[in-house]
């Protein structure tokens, strides 16, 4: 092999590579956030839970919805680690909501 051959070999991985690391640098580009934002989640329905339900029964539901689909336990189900995630996402957000309102209310009292 010649150096110019080698060189020009060199030279077209190179950029093979290049353009591949540009193409990975990008994919959180191609996120689509409408699709998020334009299907909310009722976390009531996912905790199974009624929408008057005080805390303690919405608390209660997450850990027996928890226990009931962790990934250890139903080992023969593939749906059951989304299923456990859904279920997290939604005591996680149904708690952040929480605090915000009660954050903006504490904030309007003083």
């Amino acid at each position: 092999m010649m150096w110019d051959e080698w060189g020009n070999e060199f030279g077209q991985e190179y950029e093979e590579e290049q353009q591949q690391q540009e193409e990975e640098d990008d994919s959180y580009l191609k996120f689509d956030f409408l699709s998020v934002l334009s299907k909310p989640k009722d976390y009531y329905r996912i905790l199974e839970v009624d929408y008057d339900a005080t805390e303690e029964v919405i608390r209660s539901n997450f850990i027996r919805l928890a226990l009931k689909w962790h990934p250890d336990k139903q080992k023969d189900q593939d749906s059951a680690t989304s299923k456990f995630q859904e279920i997290n996402e939604a005591y996680q957000g149904w708690f952040f909501f929480i605090a915000v309102i009660i954050y903006l209310i504490l904030k309007a009292i003083s």
